[in-house]
């Protein structure tokens, strides 16, 4: 029997009265290719196989955390919404603010998939529901992450 690597993408939102309150996105590619490995010949046409298990491509996983809690945050050292990459504790990118879905996903697709992105993702309807800024003053004077903003 095929073992089938789990999905790549993990998506949690948690609210409280229609407020969003923590979210954590993350994308894991996979490190074990076993059955590419076993059978490349199968894969090596699919576009968007082949743009994530070439050879020179380091398989890591990133994070979009966001916690609203003023016990968690911490100004530059743990901004309330934030982008971890690879598994560095400390790694926490500030981010504008907390991610939708729509946005999440179209990330991941644009920038690690970006062959199939190109040829198929037109079709998908873009997403105008936006949340609100969280990003604190000081983080905004650092590198960071900007999200789409709603007008």
């Amino acid at each position: 029997m095929q073992r089938l690597d789990p999905l790549p993408l993990q998506i949690m939102y948690r609210f409280d009265n229609e407020e969003i309150v923590a979210h954590r996105l993350a994308f894991f590619p996979s490190p074990f290719l076993e059955e590419f490995q076993n059978n490349p010949e199968i894969y090596l046409d699919d576009e968007m196989f082949a743009e994530v298990t070439m050879k020179n491509i380091v398989p890591f996983p990133l994070r979009f955390d966001f916690d609203s809690s003023d016990e968690i945050f911490q100004e530059i050292h743990h901004p309330k919404s934030h982008l971890t990459l690879g598994q560095y504790q400390n790694c926490r990118i500030p981010v504008s603010a907390p991610l939708t879905p729509y946005h999440f996903i179209s990330f991941i697709l644009r920038n690690f998939y970006n062959t199939a992105y190109k040829k198929y993702c037109e079709k998908i309807s873009p997403f105008h529901l936006f949340f609100n800024k969280t990003i604190a003053y000081q983080e905004n004077k650092i590198v960071c992450m900007q999200v789409p903003e709603g007008d």
